[in-house]
């Protein structure tokens, strides 16, 4: 039997079959390109905070007025994304996305150069918010086609290279930081990032009819909604509520690690023992954090497609909400610092593999990049309210215990929603569907 007759029949044993064909497999290919690719656009977001310091000193800023930066890239890698969607089904991913790498390494050797916040918001912010955008939102789109049966696990790898990507850098980086300054360190990783990508971007493509079978059960599951379908069901705008929820509260970890944990009393001269190797704390807590942001999102995919997507979220959700009350219980402990603030990551990012399987087990894979990318605009909402407004908060109150609490708060309601309204509501509006 071909690879292209065993999608001939769509049932879970010529899905099992598929696996035995990984060799001959063009959809795992492209799954490990979009990993690749997403790898390479995740240091943007994902090691901000080392530089914070330095773009403070250059600007001369307050540290909300630099942390707009961070927020102005999320913002526009987010709340452009329907367009980049739209854009990418239209046009095609592999030249879209190459486009999106190449912005995404310009921003950092712009910013290289720059001396004024405005500058930084136009480098930094402007383009790699638009370049890892495009890419972003391409590969999630690509990915929740070529593996209709294994959504969840799927979009978990590719997110999950997103969210690894900062492991083989962070070290780096902070090295490079403090030998040769920021702007030699901008400039030298900007461009290996651009080239990586677009070399990564050319491998890259839609599936064809004949390569790709969806199950009947998820066939008959969920109609085909246009955006502007979707965008009229409650069931969206909660799943959107819920998103911003969740995206705060791990973004403000991300963009203020190195600030709060400064207040806790850990800063870069801190170092910790891990099994023997003496290492700098930040660096290490950093590093810790993306291999937990990493695994968490193909393992809760894979759960979630084995004990459905809201049980999933509940636990996960939740799970956060713990972890940062015990972050909060251990803060002077860099020990403890390193280690809970990796089961916080644990618990966040999951939410870009939950969602936006979630989203296309209930609208649909025919315009299923354009209808992420609008769900996808509440990781922008959530990068507001978690890096300049918590940073506000922060100089308001002279402490950062009232944001970790309103964290708290958010991840433990946004569990609550996901088991008790979210799941009722998507199973009556699926059961409207099939009837």
């Amino acid at each position: 039997m071909t690879h292209a007759r065993a999608f001939e029949t769509p049932t879970f044993e010529t899905m099992a079959l598929d696996f035995a064909e990984a060799s001959a497999g063009t959809r795992w290919r492209q799954l490990l390109m979009g990993f690749i690719v997403m790898m390479v656009i995740s240091s943007p977001q994902y090691v901000w905070t080392l530089f914070v310091p330095s773009f403070q000193k250059t600007t001369g800023a307050v540290l909300s007025e630099v942390q707009w930066t961070i927020t102005i890239l999320i913002v526009l890698q987010t709340w452009l994304s329907p367009v980049q969607g739209f854009l990418v089904e239209k046009l095609g991913p592999k030249f879209l996305i190459g486009v999106g790498a190449l912005l995404s390494g310009a921003g950092w050797i712009a910013s290289s150069s720059i001396d004024s916040l405005w500058g930084l918001y136009a480098t930094y912010g402007l383009l790699c918010g638009i370049g890892t955008g495009i890419v972003y939102i391409g590969v999630i789109g690509l990915m929740v086609k070529w593996f209709p049966e294994r959504r969840g696990f799927a979009t978990g790898v590719v997110a999950a290279g997103y969210g690894f990507g900062a492991i083989l850098t962070t070290f780096p980086i902070d090295g490079m930081l403090k030998a040769s300054g920021y702007q030699h360190t901008l400039f030298i990783f900007g461009s290996i990032f651009a080239a990586v990508g677009v070399v990564g971007a050319l491998a890259l493509r839609a599936p064809r009819d004949t390569e790709v079978a969806i199950p009947p059960g998820l066939a008959s599951a969920a109609a085909s909604a246009t955006p502007w379908e979707m965008l009229q069901s409650p069931v969206f705008w909660l799943m959107f509520v819920m998103m911003s929820m969740m995206s705060t509260g791990g973004l403000m970890v991300i963009t203020q690690f190195t600030s709060f944990a400064k207040a806790f009393g850990i800063d870069g001269s801190t170092s910790v023992t891990i099994l023997g190797a003496t290492m700098a704390a930040i660096p290490a807590a950093l590093t810790f954090d993306r291999i937990t942001n990493g695994l968490t999102r193909p393992f809760f995919g894979f759960v979630s497609d084995h004990i459905g997507r809201e049980n999933t979220m509940g636990t996960a959700f939740i799970l956060e909400g713990a972890a940062i009350y015990m972050m909060l219980q251990y803060r002077t402990d860099p020990f403890m610092l390193i280690v809970l603030s990796g089961l916080v990551f644990f618990g966040w990012g999951e939410i870009f593999s939950l969602f936006p399987s979630t989203l296309t087990d209930t609208f649909g894979t025919q315009y299923a990049t354009t209808n992420y990318g609008f769900l996808y605009m509440a990781q922008g909402l959530g990068s507001i309210l978690g890096a300049p407004v918590a940073a506000m908060i922060f100089e308001r109150t002279g402490s950062w215990m009232p944001v970790f609490s309103l964290v708290i708060g958010m991840d433990v309601l946004t569990g609550l929603l996901a088991l008790f309204v979210l799941k009722p509501m998507r199973r009556r509006q699926l059961a409207q569907v099939a009837a």
